[in-house]
């Protein structure tokens, strides 16, 4: 199935040009394709250049410590020059000469902010320019109009799966603003970054992991100190332990929050939910959930207003009784222990939302189809 499927990029994101070919030569030098017929970038989208990510890391230091955690990879003021627009589509890169000038031009522009208002050393224009042309002619071939291939695709009866990164928490609307992204990483944001419209919806599935975690800074409200963070975090040897993807900063992790999960459910209008790293709780007894907020004295079990301000949130939790046993080679919803089952049975009824899959590990076969729950 991976074989016959096209990878596209939509309008909606910022790309790291340099980043993407290095991703594109790893995977072409482990034999998998990645020619004009697997991947496609929309022509809409944004470029982040080096001085975007010079700008980033320069106003993250200005902040100190009331820094918001960017990750000081360029997406910020990538999307702040889209907002208003001036910034770099990557349909610039059809003629590379003329992208080339736009990248220098803008390398020179952001050269005396950096310089005068940051004190920051900028990116020489003549380098990143004569950089960017190469880049230009190596992904000149993967433009594309990706709106239109996939109305072509949904026409022909074709399965697509639109795959967002990052999470509800850290949309820019619908966040915990300003602890958030530049971009819109909830189901309406998918739709307006790939150029679809909401009638070909078939399934918004929710990815939810068993606990809760965050990168950067912002309220927290069940954050775990101590040996249970450790227990949920990990000790960084593994890939898929709690450390931020493209900082390699350690997650701040904690018990599972119901009432943000209930906000993503109801924001993004999830109709199934999967659940993931539930063998990460394996040995931790109880297990706490957060079922409501405490304020003043009053219990909430939806958000009072929106999640901007939940410093001065307490959670409510409830208990559940743990497990010790791995569940890590479980094949169906009967391996599970009754207590493992009946954790994921109460997520789903005080979400009010049938949870799908569960998965109890890495691999890709480590994911148990809860289909036939009883």
């Amino acid at each position: 199935v991976h074989a016959h499927t096209t990878c596209m990029l939509g309008s909606g994101m910022v790309v790291n040009p340099v980043h993407l070919l290095e991703e594109m030569d790893y995977l072409e030098s482990e034999g998998v394709d990645v020619s004009p017929r697997r991947l496609r970038i929309s022509s809409a989208a944004h470029i982040i250049t080096p001085s975007h990510i010079a700008l980033d890391k320069a106003r993250e230091a200005q902040r100190g410590k009331a820094g918001i955690g960017t990750t000081m990879r360029g997406i910020g003021p990538a999307y702040t020059d889209k907002a208003t627009r001036s910034g770099i589509r990557a349909g610039s890169m059809k003629n590379p000469e003329e992208f080339a000038d736009l990248v220098e031009k803008h390398t020179q522009y952001a050269a005396s902010i950096l310089e005068k208002v940051f004190q920051h050393q900028a990116p020489d224009p003549t380098e990143v320019a004569r950089a960017y042309f190469d880049i230009a002619k190596r992904l000149q071939p993967y433009l594309a109009d990706i709106g239109a291939l996939i109305a072509d695709a949904l026409d022909q009866g074709k399965t697509v799966l639109a795959e967002g990164a990052q999470g509800t928490l850290l949309d820019l609307d619908h966040g915990t603003y300003p602890f958030v992204t530049s971009s819109y990483p909830t189901t309406a944001g998918a739709l307006m970054g790939l150029g679809v419209g909401p009638k070909h919806l078939r399934h918004i599935i929710g990815v939810a992991k068993s606990f809760q975690t965050r990168v950067g800074s912002g309220a927290f409200p069940t954050e775990c100190e101590g040996k249970t963070a450790q227990h949920l975090r990990g000790t960084g040897e593994q890939p898929w332990d709690e450390y931020g993807t493209t900082t390699g900063r350690p997650r701040r992790c904690g018990w599972l929050d119901i009432v943000l999960l209930r906000y993503a459910v109801r924001i993004n209008s999830i109709t199934e939910l999967a659940l993931t790293k539930l063998d990460i709780l394996t040995g931790l007894d109880p297990i706490q959930i957060c079922t409501a907020y405490q304020f003043e004295g009053r219990s909430y079990p939806d958000l009072p207003a929106d999640p901007t301000n939940l410093a001065a949130f307490s959670p409510e939790y409830e208990a559940l009784p743990g497990w010790d046993s791995d569940i890590t080679n479980a094949q169906n919803w009967d391996d599970l222990p009754g207590e493992a089952r009946a954790y994921v049975q109460q997520v789903q009824q005080l979400t009010n939302t049938s949870i799908r899959l569960i998965s109890i590990g890495p691999e890709r076969q480590q994911v148990i189809d809860n289909t036939d729950q009883d």
